[in-house]
């Protein structure tokens, strides 16, 4: 039967420790403005040294066009050892002598960062030579970048299939991989979904998953306009994809025969244009006019919202209700996180969310740590969500060993 090693069954002293991370993290004139990642993986990095295992970190950077200052991985690495509270080394490349010499020279317990594994174009064909490589480096491989396990890229999937490294999950890793099982596997029931953000186009097979998966499907921010429409309701100036309307109806009569709830906007706050502190209006969304644009869900739906959550045991969130990025457009999105979050402190729901949008609003609103989980993964969430599995999940995977 198919399971996963865990890393507490991994001896790592004196072995060479391919850590597969995801620093992908974001930059401005060379300075890290977000760190999350980093921190995430911060705990993995730290126990494998600690137990004398020579860390060496693999990871991309941003989309280069092969080797590019620009995109290089020196100032992240630096920044890992700022929040590991210990020396990272730094080779300027991740395969061939600058990579060898540099982890010839490791002693055990020492971490070291090799260059963006895409500087290689090699990496996002997930060439087997250039796994071969990458793997010739290690004596074992550790997965931890959820956010970046949707990729069949060489330095997460061929540099196992490719190699003979025994390969684990990381801390964060699994705990990303737990929480999935938590909400979809073994999830406590009712479960409720929301379902946000601005097109459904990027949505139809989360939505369609989750219709077998949720009793509650609750869904805001643009793509809700496309289901007001659907439903013949005035959407105005609205953002809405109406070559789409027929899915939306699709899957309004799928839910109907599943005996599914879709919890839709039934007031909204609309504006002339999306803009900071415009004069805006609260109005039901049979009174939407023709110049207005939906730029956030209005009190009314709010409420229905959060009396869906009280019914709830297990919340999935993926997407904001609103322009949430701009005020004061993120209320909706703010009361909702906030009525999430203590349901979640009074044990009476255990809440999952992910996404960069998503993050990002419960960041702003101030409650991400208040949940149950957070996943900062983007693709790799919603692929998750959808019921895929990921190739760097895949990968992890063991038969009988």
């Amino acid at each position: 039967m198919s399971s996963l090693r865990s890393l507490d069954d991994a001896d790592v002293t004196g072995k060479r420790v391919l850590v597969r991370v995801d620093l992908n993290v974001p930059m401005a004139d060379g300075k890290i403005t977000d760190a999350t990642r980093i921190k995430e993986v911060a705990r993995t990095i730290t126990e494998l040294a600690d137990k004398g295992g020579k860390v060496i970190l693999l990871s991309h950077l941003d989309r280069p066009n092969g080797p590019d200052p620009k995109h290089s991985l020196r100032p992240v690495a630096a920044e890992v050892a700022r929040i590991v509270k210990r020396p990272v080394a730094f080779a300027a490349d991740c395969v061939g002598p600058k990579a060898q010499a540099a982890v010839a020279a490791m002693k055990n317990g020492d971490i070291l960062c090799l260059e963006n594994t895409r500087f290689h174009p090699e990496e996002e064909k997930n060439d087997k030579n250039f796994a071969t490589e990458l793997a010739a480096l290690g004596d074992l491989f550790v997965e931890e970048a959820f956010s970046a396990a949707h990729r069949a890229h060489a330095s997460i999937t061929a540099i196992v299939t490719e190699s003979k490294l025994p390969a684990y999950p990381g801390r964060a890793m699994k705990a990303e991989l737990d929480a999935l099982a938590k909400a979809f596997e073994t999830p406590q029931h009712p479960v409720a979904a929301i379902v946000g953000g601005a097109k459904i186009s990027t949505k139809l097979e989360l939505l369609g998953h989750l219709l077998g998966k949720v009793e509650t499907l609750i869904i805001g921010g643009g793509m809700a306009n496309t289901f007001l429409a659907a439903q013949g309701k005035p959407i105005g100036r609205s953002l809405s994809e109406n070559e789409l309307i027929p899915h939306a109806r699709d899957i309004l009569a799928k839910a109907a025969a599943l005996h599914r709830e879709i919890v839709l906007p039934v007031d909204a706050v609309v504006a002339q244009k999306l803009a900071a502190h415009v004069p805006t209006r609260v109005v039901g969304v049979d009174a939407v006019a023709a110049a207005d644009m939906i730029l956030d869900v209005g009190p009314r739906s709010v409420e229905r919202v959060v009396a869906a959550l009280g019914r709830a045991k297990t919340l999935v969130w993926n997407g904001p209700f609103g322009a949430f990025e701009i005020e004061p457009f993120d209320a909706g999105t703010t009361a909702v996180a906030e009525a999430v979050a203590e349901l979640t402190a009074a044990k009476k729901l255990i809440s999952f969310a992910g996404g960069g949008d998503t993050v990002a609003a419960l960041n702003a609103a101030g409650v991400a740590g208040r949940l149950t989980h957070v996943s900062t993964a983007g693709g790799a969430f919603l692929e998750s969500l959808e019921g895929k599995t990921l190739p760097g999940v895949a990968v992890l995977m063991v038969q009988d060993r």
